[in-house]
C-alpha cells in the first residue's frame, strides 16, 4: 500500500530561478538623446489633448487618445532617430 504524504513530510518547493533585469530598449535610450521623459510625456498630452478636441471633447476616449498619441509620437520620435540629427 503506497504511503500518503502527511502535513508534516511535505516535500520541499524549489524556488524558480529570478529573472534578469530587463535591459533598456535601444529605441528608449535614444529617444532619451533627443526629448527627456518629462519632453515626451507633454508631446504625448499635447497631441492626445488634439486628438480629443478633434472629437469634441466626448467622454470615454481618454485612454484610446493617449495611446493612440503614444504611439504617434513615439513613431515621430523613431524616424527622427533613423534620420539622425538634423545639421
Amino acid at each position: 500500500m503506497p504511503r500518503e504524504k502527511s502535513p508534516s513530510t511535505q516535500t520541499p518547493r524549489k524556488r524558480a530561478p529570478r529573472k534578469k533585469a530587463a535591459a533598456a530598449s535601444p529605441v528608449a535610450t535614444t529617444f532619451g538623446q533627443f526629448v527627456g521623459p518629462e519632453q515626451r510625456a507633454a508631446l504625448i498630452a499635447e497631441a492626445a489633448f488634439f486628438r480629443a478636441e478633434k472629437r469634441g471633447f466626448a467622454t470615454g476616449h481618454e485612454v484610446e487618445d493617449w495611446l493612440a498619441a503614444e504611439s504617434e509620437v513615439d513613431a515621430k520620435l523613431m524616424h527622427a532617430v533613423e534620420s539622425g540629427p538634423r545639421t
